[in-house]
């Protein structure tokens, strides 16, 4: 819930002041019913994150559908994109020639513990868009001459999903970070969308 709150305030849905509010509501809430006034009132979320995502009840709908054991992915000099609201599956294949893969876990539906990613990579790049609660290895991943970096700015968080990233990368690159805000949100001043919550029940921004 609070990263619902944090992702509407970002798009602009909720002002600083509502967002301190409705972080320190969700904070001391003891049941869902109490999380569901929350975010009842707010106006639909952009649909450039997938039109699913800005459905009532989306995730639910989505999470009843049980996760895949396998996904392939496979660009050659195109893109592809997993964003929105979608359930992680199990295990993935993830294929780059000279292309770019985004995977996209803002608002992913998690339902098991950890996620097995094979990739890879030729001259192209895979991203990993993660959140608070999000692990990834890549530790185990073959590198000639390109790279694989995990940026986590939010310190010491209890981990829902561990992303174990194996493979061979060449002469691309693999990288997993949070989101970052866009041009206007950070003209607008816009919390980041991987700040944690203080004590008090505000934003507080960790950087890398």
């Amino acid at each position: 819930m609070v990263e619902q709150l944090r992702v509407a305030a970002g798009d602009g849905r909720l002002s600083p002041e509502e967002l301190d509010e409705r972080v320190e509501q969700a904070l001391g809430a003891r049941t869902y019913a109490e999380l569901v006034p929350l975010t009842a009132d707010l106006p639909a979320a952009p649909l450039g994150g997938g039109a699913l995502a800005a459905l009532p009840g989306a995730g639910a709908l989505a999470a009843q559908a049980g996760p895949k054991d396998l996904v392939k992915i496979s660009v050659g000099s195109g893109e592809a994109r997993r964003d929105g609201t979608w359930v992680v599956p199990r295990r993935m294949e993830v294929s780059v020639k000279s292309g770019h893969v985004v995977l996209d876990f803002t608002r992913a539906v998690i339902s098991q513990p950890v996620l097995e990613i094979e990739v890879k990579v030729s001259t192209g790049h895979m991203r990993i868009i993660t959140r608070p609660g999000i692990a990834v290895d890549v530790g185990e991943i073959a590198i000639r001459s390109g790279h694989a970096r995990v940026l986590a700015p939010w310190g010491d968080v209890p981990v829902q999903l561990r992303i174990d990233v194996t493979g061979e990368v060449r002469s691309g690159h693999v990288l997993a970070r949070p989101r970052q805000r866009s041009f206007w949100q950070w003209l607008r001043r816009a919390p980041q969308p991987w700040a944690v919550t203080s004590p008090a029940g505000s934003p507080r921004a960790i950087r890398p």
